[in-house]
């Protein structure tokens, strides 16, 4: 399986900014994930293959994930973006079918190269 996350860049405070990650292989739920320097990889929201999703509180009310199972792309779609989102993004596979997705970082064993997100005051 592999992952390739692209979309990200700079952006004003307020803005908005389209993730997308291709997938090559077959996975269950796929997730978006961040790091910002010298802090630890938090989760943002996953999408499993019945649709069902998650969100952490980061992300609510903020972001929205979708997911294209025809072309193999997870998206993510973030809005009023705030200088604390700067960090860079990840997506990830879960291989493992589960009833419904955690975006937690633990829970995901193949992950794609981040893209740079960052947000300017």
């Amino acid at each position: 399986v592999q992952l390739q996350a692209s979309g990200g860049g700079l952006v004003q405070t307020g803005g908005s900014v389209s993730l997308s990650c291709a997938v090559s292989g077959f996975v269950h739920a796929l997730g978006w994930f961040r790091q910002a320097p010298g802090k630890e990889r938090e989760g943002l929201s996953c999408i499993g293959s019945r649709g069902d999703t998650d969100y952490t509180d980061s992300a609510k009310g903020r972001f929205t994930i979708s997911r294209d199972k025809v072309k193999n792309i997870v998206y993510l779609q973030m809005d009023n973006l705030e200088p604390e989102d700067t960090a860079t993004y990840y997506c990830a596979a879960d291989l493992a079918y589960t009833l419904s997705c955690v975006a937690k970082p633990s829970l995901y064993d193949h992950w794609g190269r981040g893209t740079q997100v960052t947000v300017s005051s």
